[in-house]
């Protein structure tokens, strides 16, 4: 989760890609270069530890467009393909 913010703060398009699982990506990722993420917190995560193959991150994620200020709220889920974790989707808040 945070390697995939990471990505959106310095618009690495191709990371997001990667990370994202197969089945459920878009054919293409188009950020808006005029929006910064400012910030993350973590809210809550479920499973997701060593010998799991799902799990859930709850997250506040700030951004600034110009003078707009907001954040998204998300619960993002992954699971564990072929030794790695992949973002399938989320619920935003």
């Amino acid at each position: 989760m945070r390697s995939r913010f990471s990505a959106f703060v310095v618009g690495d398009e191709r990371h997001l890609f990667a990370t994202w699982h197969p089945r459920t990506r878009p054919e293409a990722i188009d950020l808006d270069p005029a929006l910064r993420w400012t910030g993350l917190e973590i809210v809550e995560t479920g499973a997701g530890g060593a010998g799991d193959s799902t799990g859930t991150v709850e997250f506040h994620a700030r951004w600034r467009d110009g003078g707009t200020r907001g954040a998204l709220h998300e619960r993002s889920r992954f699971i564990r393909y072929a030794g790695r974790w992949w973002y399938v989707d989320g619920d935003v808040e």
